[in-house]
């Protein structure tokens, strides 16, 4: 995860200050009343437009489609090709067809050379994308006349379907440019039901029906996203009626519950708030201070008071509802336990209470991205729990360049999840060939029996197997903690209701944009 946009709604790269924060994102009277326009307030912006470079790599990008897409129900469903793949030679083949009579927004038809362009070049290492690793079961890709594609893998990769939602470019514009720095990033052509009508940094991002989408034009014209870091503001902007709606902590969302104009959706998710505990700082590189710190927290207490019951205990990576997990590794809030760890370590209490080991203090510093409150609450929380064990923690807030070069060391208050199966949140998160790689791996955390798990997983199409691997990995994490999981977060939104056919999907990390309400937003019909 290396860029702002995939860190989620915790990062905005300017507050909308001034001026800014009290006109209407639109330019005109404000959000309120238009059947045919919605403006959404969002902590946070893209620092990219481009799936080359990692933008909307799980599907529901507005202005770009992939080869498949999820339903509601995350059920994988034919977009750009005409049906689901044809599977052969024993699942090391996937076949597309391509759906008849799609062009990009600016006219020019979609044919198999763009689907062959966008992966070739996601697969490029001179491409800076945080896909890349996502798609390494790929061993080639090769159109199969103008309406097919064929992608041939290097070990049959059991959920490799789900990856082809990522977003397909057109080669006529992007392949004239460099991936990296050209201007496709920041002036995006894609097929989707919405292009962008204009990016104002910091401030909003706005984009219009595309009269030509596939799908059928949208009802709603206009979807503006107003870039509102702040919490408070956006539920003030929200309550004025300058916003349509706005992404909330479940706290500022309950102050709507009893407004008769708005609706309150909330949405499950795989998205956890963890804290990385670095393999090379000084402290937290320490297996007893990270065991301890596993045990001495109070993960019920947070989804009480932090999130208002909006969430879950995060014992692990994985929601305790998933089939996936690893039953049995729910862990309650033990203090005695991790004294008896911390003392069995070697940390010994000092005399104003804190533990230190060979002259050095168990003391570190945990940096939490600036204006998020959910982020900042659960630091505190953690550094509160920690103190009762004999671990001082300060509590940091800073910005993302700030904390950047400071997590392979500090200790960092982050928030992850995909959707759609195991591999694609996990390998990323813990596999140590990527340690240090942007924001995958950032506790830069070595663990073999991990490693052995995921690349099982990864590589098995066997479901007991593949289960049985990442049982492995969530016990070994329990064992052997790189990072402190804390809360499975629900997302929560609310809306002035005046459309209809709205929905929520079980959600990733990344929402905000992609994800919401709204990410179905081109087929909402105003109400009658």
């Amino acid at each position: 995860m290396t860029t702002r946009w995939i860190r989620g709604a915790a990062v905005a790269t300017a507050l909308v200050g001034g001026g800014a924060a009290c006109s209407a994102p639109g330019g005109g009277a404000g959000g309120g009343g238009s059947a045919d326009s919605v403006v959404i307030g969002v902590a946070s912006e893209p620092d990219t437009l481009s799936p080359l470079l990692g933008y909307g790599k799980d599907g529901n990008s507005k202005i770009f489609d992939g080869l498949l897409a999820r339903d509601a129900g995350l059920k994988l469903r034919p977009a750009l090709a005409k049906a689901l793949p044809e599977v052969g030679d024993g699942g090391l083949t996937y076949t597309y067809t391509l759906r008849e009579g799609v062009e990009f927004s600016d006219g020019e038809p979609l044919t198999s050379a763009d689907v062959v362009f966008t992966y070739r070049t996601i697969l490029d290492a001179k491409t800076n994308s945080t896909s890349r690793s996502e798609l390494d079961a790929i061993k080639e890709v090769r159109a199969d006349g103008a309406d097919k594609v064929v992608f041939t893998l290097k070990y049959p990769y059991a959920p490799f379907a789900g990856r082809t939602v990522l977003p397909i470019v057109p080669e006529h514009v992007a392949g004239k440019q460099d991936p990296n720095t050209g201007a496709f990033n920041t002036e995006p052509i894609g097929t989707g039901p919405y292009v962008l009508a204009d990016w104002r940094k910091g401030e909003k991002l706005t984009f219009k029906a595309n009269p030509h989408y596939w799908g059928g034009t949208p009802k709603v014209k206009t979807v503006t996203m107003a870039i509102v870091e702040d919490d408070d503001v956006r539920a003030t902007r929200l309550r004025s009626g300058d916003l349509d709606g706005a992404v909330l902590p479940p706290n500022l969302a309950a102050t709507f519950s009893n407004d008769e104009n708005n609706k309150t959706y909330q949405a499950k998710s795989y998205d956890f708030r963890t804290v990385s505990l670095p393999t090379a700082g000084k402290v937290t590189g320490d297996r007893a201070i990270r065991q301890a710190l596993d045990v001495a927290v109070d993960r019920e207490a947070m989804v009480d008071k932090i999130l208002d019951g909006a969430g879950r205990p995060a014992y692990g990576p994985l929601p305790v509802d998933d089939p996936w997990f690893a039953k049995g590794i729910e862990r309650d809030q033990d203090l005695a336990k991790a004294e008896r760890i911390l003392d069995e370590g070697g940390w010994k209490p000092g005399a104003d209470g804190i533990r230190a080991k060979g002259g050095r203090k168990a003391a570190f510093t945990l940096l939490y991205p600036s204006g998020d409150k959910v982020r900042q609450d659960h630091a505190l929380a953690y550094a509160s729990d920690a103190k009762k064990a004999g671990i001082d923690v300060t509590a940091e807030s800073a910005t993302w360049e700030v904390i950047e070069p400071r997590m392979k060391h500090d200790a960092v208050l982050a928030g992850f999840g995909s959707t759609g199966d195991p591999d694609f949140g996990l390998y990323t998160l813990l596999h140590s060939s990527l340690a240090g790689d942007g924001f995958n791996n950032m506790g830069r955390y070595d663990n073999p029996a991990v490693d052995e798990a995921l690349d099982t997983g990864r590589r098995s199409q066997d479901q007991a197997t593949r289960k049985a691997a990442y049982e492995t990995l969530q016990r070994e994490l329990v064992k052997d903690p790189g990072y402190t999981f804390l809360t499975h977060i629900d997302h929560v939104y609310v809306l002035a209701d005046r459309w209809q056919q709205l929905t929520t999907q079980l959600e990733p990390h990344e929402h905000g944009f992609a994800s919401g309400p709204w990410w179905n937003v081109e087929d909402w019909r105003p109400k009658q």
